[in-house]
């Protein structure tokens, strides 16, 4: 039977979140097309509705009226980032330059994940930043202050940590800030900052931002998330007699990890119709494949960390073993995703074993069905749905509306390639 046809994925959901939060810093309107309705950015929307900014959301486009780099004002309730840890972590580089304190939390998910690789630069450059539950995680209540330029090496490639610093280092009141990560980090800031006018540039793994930019509203159309294409990609090469033509996606080289892993697995896959003016795009063209296990390691881990629990999923149907290391921030996502991967792949009839920074996994070992618990986690959930294409008998998924977060059609999708 197979999957066949066409598949539009949703804007990029680290490009939302950006439109919004640029475009809000920006003088002017922002018009924003292919704008991801799901609930993390929907959540950044509200954030900045609090901050004093007007943000209207119609099915066709996104309008931010910005009020300039100095624009926001005191919210008269607390900030909720929901599930959302970029809206979290940059907003609160944002948060540390404003006159004024502000509370910023999240849900359950959000209240566990470590939010000192922000807290410890951001004080650094003058803010004062405190958990409000002493765990170093959120609610945190911020008090912005004076902001100086600082040079942070992180110790993490995070472009969440990357871009709170850079963010905050727009309102300096001195030099350049600098931050120079282990590895590259996605580069969506740096590209669509200097869209909107900030002096932004990269010199080897250090990104480097001049203080005091006049940001000027842009129009932007934001590419189908790779992330989200990783489910289709998967689905395509592992569900035999296959074709899947997979549109308007972007390949930033910084976040394309999943195309090099699925093309050394031996996976068929066609760039079209490719694009490189600003954020680079191309159609995908997925068949069939006979997938083979590799080694995943060093310095495309960065570009692929979202899309490891896919990964899994492929490798599980591939021939061989696939290793995956130098991955510890795996643990610290929505969810732990070794164990959570670990789990329900060994529930399904996979040998898979967790390490401390990854996972092996021996594949070709038949799947069956199973009850999956997806811990609050939407990556976790889009892709044992696509396990339970390859799996005998019948998968139950817990908490499967999880991935209206970042993927709103993605079941009604998947069932139209099904036909």
């Amino acid at each position: 039977m197979g999957l066949h046809g066409e598949v539009t994925i949703p804007g990029d959901k680290s490009i939302s979140h950006r439109a919004v939060m640029f475009g809000s810093l920006a003088k002017g309107t922002t018009e924003v097309t292919n704008f991801l309705q799901g609930a993390d950015c929907l959540s950044t929307i509200d954030c900045f509705r609090k901050l004093g900014i007007e943000v209207e959301n119609t099915p066709e486009k996104i309008l931010i009226h910005g009020k300039g780099l100095h624009g926001l004002s005191a919210p008269t309730s607390i900030l909720d980032a929901g599930n959302s840890g970029t809206t979290t972590r940059l907003i609160s580089g944002i948060l540390a330059a404003q006159p004024f304190e502000t509370t910023l939390t999240g849900d359950a998910s959000i209240q566990k994940r470590p939010m000192r690789r922000i807290m410890e630069p951001l004080s650094m450059m003058g803010a004062n930043i405190t958990s409000l539950n002493g765990n170093d995680c959120a609610p945190l209540r911020i008090h912005g202050g004076s902001i100086h330029s600082i040079h942070y090496h992180s110790k993490v490639a995070s472009a969440q940590v990357k871009s709170a610093i850079l963010l905050a280092g727009m309102y300096a009141e001195d030099g350049e800030t600098k931050v120079t990560e282990p590895t590259i980090s996605r580069n969506h800031s740096e590209i669509m900052l200097r869209t909107f006018g900030a002096d932004v540039r990269t010199e080897d793994t250090t990104a480097i931002i001049k203080p005091q930019p006049s940001l000027t509203a842009q129009t932007i159309n934001v590419p189908g998330d790779i992330s989200s294409a990783a489910y289709f990609i998967a689905a395509g090469l592992c569900v035999p007699n296959s074709e899947i033509l997979i549109k308007n996606v972007g390949i930033n080289p910084t976040r394309d990890g999943i195309l090099k892993v699925a093309l050394a697995m031996g996976g068929n896959i066609t760039l079209l119709n490719e694009n490189y003016d600003g954020e680079p795009t191309a159609d995908l063209l997925v068949k069939s494949s006979e997938l083979h296990g590799i080694t995943i390691e060093g310095d495309i881990i960065p570009t692929l960390i979202d899309e490891i629990p896919i990964i899994n999923i492929m490798a599980a149907v591939a021939k061989g073993t696939t290793i995956i290391k130098d991955a510890a921030e795996l643990k610290v996502k929505e969810s732990n995703r070794i164990d959570v991967m670990v789990d329900n792949l060994t529930a399904m009839g996979a040998q898979i074993t967790g390490t401390d920074d990854g996972m092996i996994i021996e594949g070709g070992k038949p799947l069956h069905g199973a009850f999956i618990k997806t811990h609050l986690d939407h990556r976790i959930a889009m892709s044992f749905a696509i396990a339970a294409l390859l799996a005998e008998g019948e998968t139950t998924l817990e908490d499967k509306e999880l991935a209206n977060i970042s993927f709103p059609t993605f079941y009604h999708d998947l069932e139209k390639l099904q036909r």
